[in-house]
């Protein structure tokens, strides 16, 4: 299975679209401190919560599925990031490739590794517990 793949590609679709999204509110409000705290939160939550989900499906190679789904995301939402804030917000130029797939590219996979690890453990133990539960088959 290429999972992650495609939990990669929607996450940076996801990080770089609010990104995008909190740069634009940025050129007319520059107090968005505590706004663009929610947004990060709710991008990391939603690796949480779809890696729990992984964990609780016990999904086959789950843990290196979502190393290599964040690896894409970050790189793929810097790479976003410069080109929606080209077209969307200003005239950002191909010079700000280099910072976005270098820093901005390890910030966005680490936004969802850590929460995708967590999520991965929370989700395997709800499943465990589960199948404690049921008891043994007869």
């Amino acid at each position: 299975m290429r999972f992650w793949l495609i939990r990669g590609g929607v996450l940076a679709f996801v990080l770089a679209g609010a990104d995008v999204g909190l740069a634009a509110v940025a050129v007319h409000n520059s107090d968005i401190t505590v706004l663009r705290s929610i947004v990060l939160g709710v991008v990391a939550g939603l690796a949480a919560l779809w890696a729990a989900a992984d964990g609780w499906h016990q999904t086959l190679d789950r843990g290196r599925g979502w190393v290599i789904a964040a690896i894409i995301a970050g790189f793929a939402s810097g790479v976003l990031r410069v080109i929606g804030k080209a077209i969307f917000v200003d005239e950002t130029g191909l010079s700000s490739l280099g910072s976005a797939l270098t820093g901005d590219a390890a910030f966005g996979a680490l936004l969802v590794l850590v929460p995708a690890g967590l999520g991965l453990l929370v989700g395997s133990r709800i499943g465990q517990r589960d199948t404690a539960k049921a008891g043994p088959a007869e």
